[in-house]
C-alpha cells in the first residue's frame, strides 16, 4: 500500500472475469481443485465477489481462497460486508496480511494509516465464517522482535492461525540485507524464549507451505513460511499463478512467465488452452532462483501471492 503513484496497466492488457472463468474451467478439467484469488488487493477491483460465486460454480473446483490485506473486509453494502458476501459466494479461507499490531509500525511498513481497518476486517471475517482465516505476518529484522508475543496473544484470543513469513526477493534484493532479513530459524528461537520449546506438527498441513508448530500448553499452532532457508521449501509446491495481464507463471521465484492472454485472444480452443496449460506446467522449474541472484521483474503486486 505504497504512497507513491502505483503504475496501472490498461484495461485492455488486463484479464477480464469471462476469461478468468474459462481459464479455471479448463484448469478444473485438467485437475486443478483450488482457487485463490489475490493481488495486489484483490478487493478493490468491483464485482469480485460475483467473480468467486461464478468460480464456485465450475465443476471440479472443491476450494475458493482469498488473500488481502484485510482494509476492505469490513466494507458494507446495503448492509452486508464484504467478508460475508464472499462467504456466501462459496470462499472459504481467507489470508490477512499483518505485520504488527502497533499502528506507528503498521504505518511505517505499509505506508498507509490503516490498522483499525484492517482490524474492524478482521472481525468481520470472523463473524462471517469463514471456514479458515489466517494470519501473515512477513518476519523483518529489528521489528517482528517486538511484535511475537502481541500477535500470538491475539491470534489466540480470536481463534486464528498466525503464520511468519521470511521476506523474498520477489520486488528486490534489499530485502535479504542483513539489515532487514529474518530467518524463521532465528524467529521461532526468540519465541521459545517466551514459550518454551515449541512442538512441530509435520502431520498438519493447509494446503501450503508452512511448518507448523504447536505452543506448549496450548491448543495454539503457528506456521513458519521459509522460503530462504527452507532447503526443501519447493519440494510439494503444486502451484501456478495467473497474473491480471494474462502472464502464467510456474514459479513465484522464477522469471518464467507465459502470455496467456494472447492465446485466449487468438480464438483458441479449450483442447489448445489445455495444451498451453499444460505446456507451462512441464516447464515448472524444481525449485525457486531466489537463491542465485534473483533479480525481480515484477513487482510482487503485480504478480499475486
Amino acid at each position: 500500500m505504497p504512497e507513491e503513484e502505483q503504475a496501472w496497466f490498461p484495461k485492455d492488457e488486463v484479464l477480464s472475469y469471462e476469461e478468468m472463468l474459462r481459464v479455471i474451467r479448463v484448469g478444473a478439467g485438467l485437475g486443478i481443485r483450488k482457487v485463490r484469488v489475490t493481488g495486489g488487493e484483490p478487493l478493490t477491483r468491483p464485482g469480485v465477489a460475483d467473480f468467486c460465486a461464478s468460480i464456485n460454480e465450475i465443476a471440479g473446483i472443491e476450494e475458493i481462497g482469498i488473500s488481502t490485506n484485510g482494509t476492505l473486509l469490513s466494507k458494507q453494502e446495503n448492509g452486508v460486508s464484504m467478508a460475508a458476501r464472499l462467504v456466501k459466494a462459496g470462499v472459504r479461507s481467507a489470508n490477512v496480511s499483518l505485520d504488527s499490531l502497533d499502528g506507528g509500525t503498521y504505518q511505517r511498513s505499509t505506508g498507509r494509516d490503516l490498522l483499525p481497518k484492517v482490524m474492524e476486517g478482521i472481525d468481520a471475517a470472523i463473524d462471517a465464517g469463514f471456514r479458515s482465516i489466517r494470519l501473515n505476518c512477513v518476519l523483518m529484522k529489528n521489528q517482528t522482535e517486538r511484535e511475537f508475543v502481541p500477535l500470538m496473544n491475539y491470534a489466540w484470543e480470536k481463534g486464528l492461525l498466525l503464520r511468519f513469513i521470511e521476506l523474498m526477493p520477489v520486488s528486490t534484493q534489499e530485502v535479504l540485507k542483513e539489515d532487514h532479513f529474518l530467518a524463521t530459524g532465528l524467529a521461532r528461537q526468540l519465541i521459545e524464549q517466551h514459550t518454551g520449546p515449541l512442538v512441530p506438527l509435520p502431520n498438519f498441513k493447509t494446503n501450503g507451505p508452512a511448518m507448523y508448530y504447536a505452543v506448549p500448553g496450548t491448543e495454539q499452532k503457528i506456521g513458519f513460511i521459509g522460503a530462504m532457508t527452507n532447503l526443501h521449501f519447493c519440494e510439494s509446491c503444486n502451484k501456478l499463478r495467473l497474473t491480471s495481464d494474462g502472464k502464467l507463471r510456474p514459479c513465484l521465484g522464477s522469471w518464467l512467465e507465459f502470455d496467456l492472454r494472447s492465446v485466449l485472444r487468438s480464438g483458441c480452443t479449450d483442447a489448445e488452452l489445455a495444451d498451453f496449460i499444460h505446456h507451462v506446467v512441464a516447464r515448472k522449474p524444481k525449485e525457486h532462483d531466489f537463491r542465485d541472484n534473483y533479480q525481480p521483474n515484477r513487482r510482487m503486486i503485480a504478480i499475486g501471492g
